[in-house]
């Protein structure tokens, strides 16, 4: 796993793992409103799986990168390294993790539910409304953490 702590390729002082991550939070909004657009075209079955797929996605690269802060340091280790105050820094992480934890459970409530409706043959159908304005609270939460989530890499590793 060395690789992961080798030089990021957007030229900070982020390792590389950092700045796959980042890249892929920051394009995981413009990819959720792909499968919006399908839903929108009827195409309710590739809505249905693409949004459990990039759901999967998101949680396996969560998850390696919890491991890379871990293995690297953790967060402290990363915020000595960066010239900003670290209330700041703290105040910012606070943030993007309440929004990302609130945003988790919105996003598995919304799939879970989507799931029992389409099993039950209740979506499209009855609980649509429900679903969409559920959908787009989950979308907005996504949008919310993959902002915050990029300022607390441009707060650790650009200014």
């Amino acid at each position: 796993m060395e690789y992961m702590f080798a030089p990021g390729f957007f030229g900070t002082r982020a390792p590389f793992f950092m700045d796959l991550m980042i890249l892929v939070i920051a394009l995981l909004p413009f990819a959720l409103y792909l499968g919006i657009i399908w839903a929108r075209k009827g195409l309710y079955d590739l809505h249905r799986w693409y949004q459990w797929l990039l759901f999967g996605v998101a949680v396996v690269v969560v998850g390696w990168f919890e491991y890379g802060v871990r293995a690297g340091g953790g967060f402290s280790r990363y915020a000595r390294l960066a010239d900003l105050p670290a209330w700041l820094l703290i105040g910012f992480l606070v943030l993007h993790v309440i929004i990302a934890v609130l945003t988790l459970y919105w996003w598995v409530r919304t799939l879970l539910q989507a799931e029992r409706n389409w099993r039950s043959r209740n979506l499209p159908g009855g609980y649509s409304l429900r679903h969409i304005r559920n959908g787009w609270r989950t979308a907005w939460g996504i949008f919310l953490t993959s902002l915050t989530g990029v300022w607390v890499y441009l707060l650790l590793f650009l200014f």
